[in-house]
């Protein structure tokens, strides 16, 4: 009876071992498996996902309209703004403008207004052009943005005509 019992236990012991090899033997291939996708998500996540696209960084100066200069044939009355000298923002140096400029208004009627409002209007332009750093004054789009802001200003003042344009008769930046 004994050899029974210790082949009985033998055969247990040999199925426990069995079993519990097999047992080891399906978690190793489970975790085998687990690594070999997470190897490939990380894989597929680093170096197959496509570039983020940049967005570009605009400049808001660049989205103020700018009027266009018509080449009529027919030219408006034209009012001269003598030279005006301003200090402009600088971060190193002091920085300044001189300039003059010339009005086109579009009807004779506007023209004794702007006569009459010129302190008016030169303290605009005296503030447009004060409130410009000399990096935006130094270049064309800048110049083309004080226009059309100057534009929009001193026609907000006149009630009889409007400005067509605005031409720079004379414009230092130093």
């Amino acid at each position: 009876m004994a050899k029974e019992d210790k082949k009985k236990n033998d055969t247990e012991e040999g199925s426990e071992e069995g079993g519990g090899g097999k047992k080891k033997l399906i978690i190793i291939i489970a975790a085998a498996i687990i690594f070999l996708l997470i190897i490939g998500g990380a894989a597929y996540f680093f170096l197959l996902k496509p570039d983020p696209v940049e967005e570009e960084v605009i400049d808001p100066g660049l989205a103020v309209p700018v009027p266009e200069i018509t080449q009529s044939n027919e030219i408006g009355p034209m009012v001269e703004i003598t030279e005006f000298i301003v200090n402009i923002i600088s971060e190193e140096d002091s920085h300044y403008v001189k300039a003059s400029l010339t009005l086109e208004l579009n009807k004779e009627e506007a023209l004794e207004e702007t006569n009459k409002r010129m302190p008016q209007i030169r303290d605009a332009i005296l503030l447009l052009v004060g409130n410009k750093t000399y990096e935006e004054l130094h270049d064309l789009q800048g110049k083309k943005q004080l226009k059309a802001e100057m534009l929009s200003k001193i026609n907000s003042f006149l009630q009889n005509g409007k400005v067509k344009a605005i031409y720079f008769t004379d414009f230092v930046v130093q």
